[in-house]
């Protein structure tokens, strides 16, 4: 597995109805950073494939956003944790391009980056949107239970996204993916 992709909300930081707004408002899902660093030193390029309806509703701009991940860069290199790229999507949930999911236009951009296939590079997500972008690929998917998971799962995944692996958090999918030894 030379490359994941990761959702943001409900996967690396906890999620909030009223989307993360400021650097304060993003608070990390206990366990995450320890496994992006444990990504990284397993030599796996670790992505970051995240909606920000937020900014095309004018709830906040751009520039915040960079201000959001600065934050997320910080909490996770306290971890020893790095991310190697996030993409985002900055449409109004209401006129979504082709880069929003569920369609898989951000993820293609991913795997065009970093020369990846998407057979071998799995997305995690807690949505049903995470796995139709990465299904349209022929990504492995991979459902966690935090943010909207458990909800997502309590709706029911439809065949056409199976085979879907579903894990607590992203720790427990990290272990899985990796084996037992940190």
């Amino acid at each position: 597995m030379p490359m994941i992709m990761l959702d943001r909300d409900g996967v690396l930081n906890q999620d909030r109805a009223d989307y993360v707004k400021t650097p304060e408002e993003l608070v990390l899902v206990a366990g995450a950073a320890r496994a992006v660093a444990r990504l990284n030193r397993a030599g796996v390029t670790t992505v970051v494939v995240t909606n920000q309806g937020g900014v095309g509703r004018g709830l906040l701009d751009e520039a915040m956003l960079e201000n959001i991940h600065a934050k997320l860069h910080e909490d996770l290199a306290r971890e020893n944790a790095r991310l190697d790229h996030i993409l985002y999507c900055a449409d109004h949930p209401d006129r979504p391009t082709e880069r929003r999911k569920p369609a898989p236009g951000m993820l293609r951009e991913a795997l065009d980056h970093f020369g990846a296939s998407a057979a071998a590079t799995p997305l995690v997500g807690d949505s049903l949107r995470d796995l139709e972008a990465a299904a349209a690929l022929g990504c492995p998917r991979i459902l966690v239970r935090t943010g909207h998971g458990e909800k997502t799962l309590e709706t029911g995944l439809p065949e056409s996204l199976q085979p879907v692996t579903v894990h607590d958090d992203l720790a427990a999918a990290v272990e899985a993916l990796l084996g037992e030894n940190p």
